[in-house]
């Protein structure tokens, strides 16, 4: 189930405003590349990378579990180019075969069990068309990035038609390759909500061996958004699997 922070429509509305940049978008989207593809985003959130790939001449799908976050997304400017889908991963069942399935965002991590992440795999592997690719990320293991998530970790956005809105990030459990982690929204005047994550962490050989017992090879490994190959202190291992 998705958490607090992408079914509560105000905090749905923030989720454009604390994942600011590019980096990401621009790898995957050079993926596409300029010929026109069947391109799904699995975990789309608010929309916003499928709208950039139906403006860009694609024919594009969003899907995700969170009614809220699809809620705004067919409300962008170009939503309705786009086909949106409320489902979770290893739920998808579409008629439609993608030339590229993309998971941003590191929502490949909020898959946990094994089981799940092995339907999610093969539910991705049905859905591409013959030479099509899977490419996500996850935040490389080996690297404990949850040690940084603290108390004094805190972002300040403005939210429209409310103002200042502080949210903070801690790590408060740790359980083999599970990290529970807080959101806290703080919206002023003690109106303050508090969110929980769960997300899995693995290495860059528990992910290969993932990818091929689902059926995917022609695997690639960058370990960050410039293309360098994924080592033992890189950031991200992104998969791109045929």
């Amino acid at each position: 189930m998705p958490s607090t922070s992408y079914t509560d429509p105000r905090l749905a509305a923030l989720y454009d405003l604390l994942n600011t940049g590019r980096k990401d978008w621009d790898f995957y989207l050079a993926l596409a590349e300029d010929s026109p593809l069947a391109v799904l985003d699995m975990g789309c959130g608010t929309g916003a990378l499928a709208v950039e790939c139906a403006a860009r001449g694609h024919l594009a799908s969003g899907a995700d579990p969170a009614a809220a976050m699809l809620e705004i997304a067919r409300k962008q400017p170009g939503g309705e180019g786009v086909d949106w889908v409320l489902c979770d991963a290893p739920g998808l069942d579409l008629a439609a075969r993608f030339d590229l399935i993309v998971m941003t965002g590191h929502a490949f991590q909020t898959l946990q069990g094994d089981a799940e992440i092995a339907a999610s795999l093969e539910a991705f592997r049905r859905h591409l068309a013959p030479g099509g690719r899977l490419a996500f990320e996850t935040r490389n293991g080996a690297v404990r990035a949850w040690e940084t998530w603290v108390a004094e970790d805190v972002d300040v956005v403005d939210l429209p038609g409310h103002g200042r809105v502080e949210v903070g990030y801690q790590t408060v459990a740790v359980e083999g390759p599970l990290v529970t982690y807080e959101i806290r929204f703080d919206f002023g005047a003690g109106d303050r909500m508090v969110a929980s994550d769960t997300l899995r962490f693995m290495e860059k050989d528990e992910l290969c061996a993932f990818l091929g017992a689902a059926g995917f090879d022609d695997i690639t490994m960058p370990g960050d958004w410039d293309g360098s190959p994924a080592g033992p202190d890189s950031p991200e291992l992104i998969a791109i699997a045929r």
